[in-house]
Parts: C-alpha cells; sequence; structure tokens
C-alpha cells in the first residue's frame, strides 16, 4: 500500500539513505540538495543519513542496507539511468524517475526528438556528433543568430553558450565538446525563461527567471545574487494552465515519474518552448522546485516527504 499523508510516509519509510555527490560535474551542486534532503528529512521524523557516492556504490549501500534510497544526484551517473538500474537489479526501492525516463531525459537530443515527434514545441535544433565537420554559416542560416549550444548529456547549464556572431560558433561548439562528445545546437527563443514543477501527480506554481546574465547560466543558478525569481510568474491563468498541460505530456512523453522540473522558453507571442526535462532537479538554498513547492503551501520538509512517496510506486 502506498501511504497518503506525511505521517504515513514517516511510519513507512524505515531507513532511508541519501544518494548525493557522484562523480558528474555536477557533484557540489548534488552535495548541497542531499545534504538539504537529510536535514529535512531527519527534521520530519525519518531514519536518514547520507551517502556520498564515491566508488563502490552498492558497497557503500550494503554497509547499511537502507529500506529505500533518496537520489539526491544530479547529472551522468545518477540522474541518466544508470543508478537506478544499479538500485532496481539490487531491489532497493528508490525516488523518482525509473531507468527509462532519467536515459530519455538526460540525453537533451533524445528528449526533442520525442517531443518533436509527439507534436510538442521545442526549438528547432542541429545535433553534432563527435568529428563532424561544422559549417558555420550553414548553422546560422538553419537556426538563425542567436542560437544556443549545448552539451547533450550535462546538467546545470553546464557547457552552454549563447552565440551571437557567426564567428563564435566554433568556440562555442569546442567548449560544449569538453563534456560531451554530443553536442545540440538549437534555435534561441527570445523572451523569458520559465519553468514548472511536477511533484507526486502535482504541477507547482510556474516560476519566471530574470537574470543580467545573458541566460540562466551555472552562474546565475547557483552563485549570483542578482537572479530574481517570480512566483507567482506574472503569466495569465489561462496560459499557465495551459504550460502545465504542456508540462505534463512533456514528463509523460519521456517515461518520467514521481518529480520532476520542466524548463520552458516562453517567445514573444506567449508560445510555451520546451527545453529539457530535469529528473533530479536541484534541491539547495537556490533551487527551483522548493520555491515553487512554498509558494503551493508546502514546507521543504512536505515537499521531501512527498518526493519520498514515490519510492513507493511503480515506474517505467
Amino acid at each position: 500500500r502506498i501511504p497518503e499523508t506525511d505521517a504515513e510516509i514517516v511510519a513507512a519509510a524505515g531507513g532511508v539513505a541519501v544518494l548525493m555527490g557522484g562523480p558528474s560535474a555536477e557533484r557540489a551542486v548534488s552535495l548541497k540538495s542531499g545534504a538539504a534532503v537529510v536535514a529535512a528529512l531527519q527534521r520530519a521524523g525519518v531514519d536518514a543519513w547520507g551517502v556520498d557516492w564515491q566508488g563502490d556504490l552498492m558497497g557503500l549501500l550494503a554497509a547499511r542496507r537502507p529500506d529505500r534510497v533518496f537520489i539526491a544526484l544530479h547529472g551522468r551517473g545518477g540522474e541518466d539511468g544508470q543508478v537506478q538500474g544499479a538500485l532496481q537489479i539490487a531491489g532497493i526501492p528508490y525516488t523518482g524517475s525509473g531507468v527509462l525516463g532519467c536515459a530519455l531525459s538526460m540525453v537533451k537530443i533524445r528528449s526533442k526528438w520525442i517531443w518533436s515527434n509527439l507534436g510538442l514545441p521545442t526549438p528547432d535544433f542541429v545535433v553534432l556528433e563527435a568529428g563532424d565537420a561544422v559549417d558555420a554559416a550553414r548553422l546560422v542560416e538553419r537556426l538563425g543568430l542567436p542560437l544556443v549550444v549545448k552539451p547533450s548529456r550535462e546538467g546545470s547549464s553546464i557547457g552552454v553558450s549563447k552565440v551571437e556572431r557567426m564567428e563564435e560558433v566554433a568556440g562555442a561548439i569546442a567548449h560544449a565538446r569538453r563534456f560531451d562528445t554530443q553536442v545540440l545546437a538549437e534555435r534561441w527563443i527570445t523572451g523569458g525563461e520559465y519553468t514548472l514543477s511536477i511533484v507526486d501527480g502535482v504541477s507547482l506554481p510556474m516560476i519566471k527567471l530574470e537574470t543580467p546574465h545573458a541566460f540562466y547560466d551555472y552562474e546565475a543558478k547557483y552563485l549570483a545574487d542578482t537572479t530574481r525569481y517570480l512566483c507567482p510568474c506574472g503569466l495569465p491563468e489561462a496560459v499557465e494552465h495551459a504550460t502545465a498541460d504542456v508540462a505534463r505530456r512533456a514528463f509523460a512523453a519521456l517515461g518520467a515519474s514521481g518529480w520532476g522540473r520542466v524548463d520552458f522558453m516562453f517567445d514573444r507571442d506567449h508560445k510555451p518552448w520546451l527545453i529539457e526535462l530535469n529528473s533530479v532537479p536541484g534541491m539547495t538554498d537556490h533551487s527551483l522546485v522548493p520555491m515553487a513547492a512554498a509558494q503551493y503551501g508546502w514546507s521543504f520538509e512536505a515537499l521531501v516527504l512527498r518526493i519520498l512517496r514515490s519510492s513507493f510506486g511503480g515506474r517505467a
């Protein structure tokens, strides 16, 4: 039986290992997310402890076998289905999406192929594989300027560049290839940046992101004090409801479950464009899911319990 109330979740949880750190480029952020989750679960009355994944994951868990795992890993290894597969084979319940949902959402190119084929709005793009010769003029002719170049399999805007002149294309691609052999060039949407979180079947209030940076980059996400987070986001209610429907369809299309965050750009005509799905979003003091949850009326403790609840259900 899946517990319903917070008290039932706490009672049924048993021992919970919060998996954090990991080998990805987002390790530092993951450690902050994990520490915040451990503290919140403990305040809620759950027997929770942190596990910093370095080396032998299953050996770390065997040292103190948990009843379930709260995944607070970001990026490759922890957000791409690898850890989920290992836990599934070991028979240890875990939070969030399963192997399929994580794998599809981690690879931006595959996310966009699926969304495009289903008629969901996502900006036009070009895939640049390792070894591909790049014709900057043809790329600009196809996508226009500005455009954005990003690694296909990274998060937190790592390796992402906004390209405003043709002469910048080669440098942006080289920068992205430092993080991934597979690179994505994407049409830039001129307009506002928004995000919508889905937790335990609930679409939380949308957040509008405003930054003096060229876009919502790593520094704007985690370090800067100049980023503004608007929640309520200021969109007309009908537009926000319609966007939430697009987000739920995009979430389901990738086989995601439990919780996640869908990022959008809105053009000047208030049309939303899907950018990516984060299957294990950040849970730091700068993170967006906790902000949206607070606007909805959930404390941070209530939020982590609703995420923990996903470890009791089935998944793709």
